[in-house]
């Protein structure tokens, strides 16, 4: 079984050779966009270096709809950004350490910040379709850890209130919620959706936990931003269109784009 000491070590290579392939000292921030957000990479800041991150050591292709294997390397102001255009998710038969292996090697490469992206189905009819919530809290539904051994990570302020703050400084109207992360890839079920929404979770998807998880024990500050894809209050609304929920996401890349911008210019 590989431990946590190993993911790390594993983490610390791959963020050697990424330094080397993109010629970077070291990174201050790192964005991961989800499905629907690769194209928010071009309003985010100035491009410097592409590369196929499947190229990275311990780094596997994503094969969900919406989701790019690229990573860049880009410049906003004077801060230097590892951007990744896309993850990979335990539903895609890959395990715990392996999702969470590019955000480990980019802290590992000095990111002291981590954004985390998504579209997420929505369990409030507050919400409406296309709009950027703020995470500030998750449930971790998936049953995985990308966590071993005896210490204990302390979950209890996961997401940075510093990088949420901000975030709201920057557009005043961003709600909050909570985003329960399920494995997938099947939907749930309407009962299944009304057991979340009892639980307290206002967006349900399948990322952003094991990513926070693994950020937070490597003393990385995490801001979750989760745009709704679709409204998933179970057997109200029209059945999922996965076409539909990429579109929903995609519709606002331009504003996603510039929200995040302002954001790792004031962190």
């Amino acid at each position: 079984m590989v431990t946590t000491a190993d993911a790390k070590e594993q983490a610390a290579a791959a963020a050697k050779e990424l330094k080397s392939r993109t010629g970077a000292d070291g990174y201050d921030a790192l964005v991961v966009l989800g499905s629907g957000w690769t194209d928010v990479a071009d309003h985010l800041g100035t491009p410097d270096i592409e590369l196929d991150a499947a190229e990275l050591p311990g780094f596997a292709a994503p094969t969900a709809p919406g989701h790019s294997g690229r990573l860049r390397s880009l410049w906003v102001g004077a801060k230097r950004v590892a951007v990744l255009c896309g993850r990979v998710h335990l539903g895609e038969a890959h395990d715990p350490m392996a999702v969470v292996h590019p955000v480990r090697t980019v802290i590992a490469a000095g990111a002291p910040v981590v954004v985390l992206t998504g579209s997420a189905g929505s369990l409030r009819t507050d919400y409406a379709v296309g709009e950027p919530i703020l995470v500030r809290d998750h449930i971790n539904l998936t049953g995985a850890s990308p966590l071993t051994g005896p210490d204990f990570t302390d979950l209890s302020r996961a997401y940075s209130a510093r990088l949420r703050g901000v975030a709201a400084d920057a557009d005043p109207s961003l709600a909050e919620g909570v985003y329960a992360e399920v494995t997938g890839p099947e939907l749930m079920t309407p009962a299944e959706l009304g057991m979340l929404r009892a639980s307290g979770a206002d967006l349900v998807g399948r990322s952003l936990a094991l990513e926070t998880i693994a950020a937070v024990e490597m003393e990385a500050e995490v801001m979750g931003l989760a745009t709704v894809s679709n409204d998933a209050v179970g057997g109200v609304f029209e059945p999922f269109d996965p076409d539909a929920a990429l579109e929903a996401v995609r519709r606002h890349t331009q504003r996603l784009g510039e929200l995040l911008n302002t954001v790792l210019m004031r962190v």
